[in-house]
């Protein structure tokens, strides 16, 4: 017979709460292991009643979905809180923001009322900066990488180089207006692209290799990511707001209980 732990069984989840949040600044660097400990100890701080599951080794009912990787800046980043009690979405904004440090910031908190929350982030907008780039070069290499049917690029992963195609997922690229990422003295070329989310998953990086394949261009200095968005796409080929469907409900969707881990 198994043994099964002492004392209470932990309080029910009364309800989830979807959170999107800022990755700035220096905090880019943070891994994903870091910012979810930084994320349940500003929940203690704040003083949120956060579900516990069960077991042995009881663990806060938080969960993510989509995570940008280490060194990418992202304003479109998601979690979920199961709580055992109600909390209103405002409050817990407030609350959790002034308990996590500058540079992880709560910008929306809505109730989850949908389920397949994951399922929602099909691709994302991101926008690369690179400064000191030459903006006909660059702007010639994304023709070419468009032009392309497929653009195979390598990746090193724990298991060893990989090999995919990372012109399937892009599903636009362009090179935007410099203007407002003008350094005094210095160029500095502006990509925007919307990726689908995809397996293997294809990063910015792979796009960039994927650059470098076809037209040999390459920037002189890493570049700066940030992902805008993430989300369903919409009619337009553009990722839309994913906790709309919280919001409202009356659009459609399952309006009941979505588990506790719906968010990813």
């Amino acid at each position: 017979m198994k043994s099964v732990p002492e004392g209470p069984a932990p309080a029910p989840t009364a309800q989830r709460l979807r959170v999107r949040y800022a990755k700035r600044g220096r905090l880019r660097f943070t891994s994903h292991r870091d910012i979810s400990r930084a994320v349940e100890r500003a929940v203690r701080r704040a003083g949120i009643p956060v579900a516990f599951s069960a077991g042995f080794s009881p663990h806060p009912k938080i969960s993510y979905a989509g995570a940008a990787p280490t060194g990418v800046a992202s304003e479109a980043e998601y979690l979920e809180i199961g709580v055992t009690e109600p909390c209103d979405p405002g409050r817990l904004l407030a609350d959790l923001d002034a308990s996590l440090p500058p540079g992880l910031d709560v910008l929306d908190v809505v109730e989850a009322r949908t389920a397949g929350f994951a399922e929602r982030l099909e691709a994302s907008v991101w926008e690369l900066r690179l400064p000191g780039a030459d903006a006909g070069s660059a702007r010639s290499a994304v023709e070419k990488f468009l032009a392309a049917e497929t653009v195979e690029v390598e990746r090193l992963t724990k298991k060893g180089i990989r090999r995919f195609d990372a012109r399937e997922a892009v599903l636009s690229l362009e090179e935007t207006d410099r203007t407002a990422a003008q350094v005094p003295g210095q160029s500095c070329v502006i990509l925007r692209m919307v990726v689908r989310h995809m397996t293997p998953a294809v990063r910015p990086d792979d796009v960039l290799a994927g650059l470098r394949h076809v037209a040999d261009f390459a920037p002189p200095i890493p570049p700066e990511v940030i992902r805008l968005a993430q989300g369903p796409l919409d009619a337009t080929g553009e990722p839309a707001d994913p906790l709309d469907l919280d919001r409202d409900t009356t659009r459609g969707g399952d309006t009941g209980p979505a588990g506790e881990h719906g968010g990813g």
